[in-house]
């Protein structure tokens, strides 16, 4: 163990109690010899348990039909979301619009993130409905099991599989972290088979026996795994191994506009392999808090002058990481339409 791990070892010890997940960068999460010892599954256990505690105190925010369809499949999918009107008049705000946004290159698929802060959407009529929705804002805090402000953009995913890149991760199924966290996505046109649909494995956000005995065995040596993106925290599964913890068939959400859905991404999913250049457009959001706090609120972004600006501080530190370390995930597009070609 390096001298300065040592020196941090109070700190690696607190992160035991938060939604730390990396096993390469804490020596305590990724300790073979802790994890042996139960660590890992201890963590993740109590995590579920925190969660479904919390979520049973938000109830409220959902219907009966949409809490029984979270428990069974970790996900809730609702159609027709909004009036034909109003969607014709988000589609037009969206397409005529100039965002500031940010692109994120994977392989050969780039994401854009174009943050939704009040400011925003004061001129945006439509768009400001939807994001403040109750459907996506308490679909959001009911599966995250949180009554705090999510992160929510406008989302738009450019894949051609035609160019000569690495494969794009996401396309591999994994999960987010080791606890519960929502994501939502709500698409504005019809999201076609062969474009690499939104894809999740049902029933795979509850931790059953089998689920627990593969955790325990990532959780041995993920810390020198040769995937960075596993080794963080965020397991990739492979293929064969869905007959392994008794996993159905994977949903694919080829589904027609104006559908939306949200799903606890503790549970396995990617993004399916694109069979031709595609682009889709559509609203995202991500709720993610402490895994091991007992209340569902007292969130700061909840706090007047910070409520519905998460994503705007989120990307205004992607700018200060290029300032400072001259790198960064995401990079600044510039102020532009939604689907204009990206230039990196």
């Amino acid at each position: 163990m390096r001298a300065a791990d040592v020196l941090k070892m109070p700190l690696y010890a607190a992160e035991l109690a938060t939604g730390a997940k990396s096993f390469c960068d804490n020596p305590l999460i990724g300790s073979r010899r802790l994890n042996e010892a139960g660590l890992h599954v201890k963590r993740i256990r109590l995590a579920e348990q925190m969660a479904d505690a919390r979520r049973r105190r938000l109830a409220h925010l959902v219907s009966e039909e949409d809490r029984v369809a979270y428990q069974r499949d970790g996900f809730i999918a609702t159609r027709d979301l909004i009036s034909a009107e109003e969607l014709a008049g988000l589609r037009r705000e969206v397409e005529t619009t100039r965002f500031d946004a940010w692109d994120m290159r994977q392989g050969n698929a780039v994401t854009r993130f174009i943050p939704l802060p009040p400011k925003v959407l004061k001129g945006l009529p439509y768009l400001k409905s939807v994001v403040w929705s109750n459907a996506i804002q308490n679909g959001l805090r009911y599966v995250a099991s949180t009554n705090g402000d999510p992160l929510m953009y406008l989302h738009i995913v450019m894949t051609d599989p035609a160019e000569n890149r690495k494969a794009d991760p996401q396309t591999a199924f994994h999960s987010d972290t080791f606890h519960q966290t929502a994501k939502c996505w709500f698409f504005l046109y019809d999201i076609d088979d062969a474009e690499g649909p939104f894809t999740y494995i049902a029933g795979s956000h509850r931790l059953t026996k089998e689920r627990l005995d593969w955790e325990r065995q990532q959780s041995l040596t993920a810390s020198t795994d040769k995937n960075r993106l596993h080794a963080r925290g965020s397991f990739r599964l492979a293929a064969h191994e869905l007959d392994k913890l008794n996993y159905p068939q994977p949903t694919r959400f080829s589904v027609p506009a104006n559908t939306l859905v949200v799903a606890d991404t503790h549970g396995f999913h990617a993004r399916a392999a694109s069979e031709r250049a595609s682009v889709r457009v559509g609203l995202y959001g991500s709720l993610r808090r402490n895994p091991f706090l007992p209340w569902t609120g007292l969130d700061v972004f909840n706090l007047p002058g910070l409520k519905g600006r998460q994503a705007q501080i989120h990307m205004m530190q992607k700018n200060l990481d290029v300032r400072l370390k001259g790198r960064t995930s995401h990079k600044y597009a510039g102020k532009i339409l939604a689907t204009e070609p990206s230039r990196f």
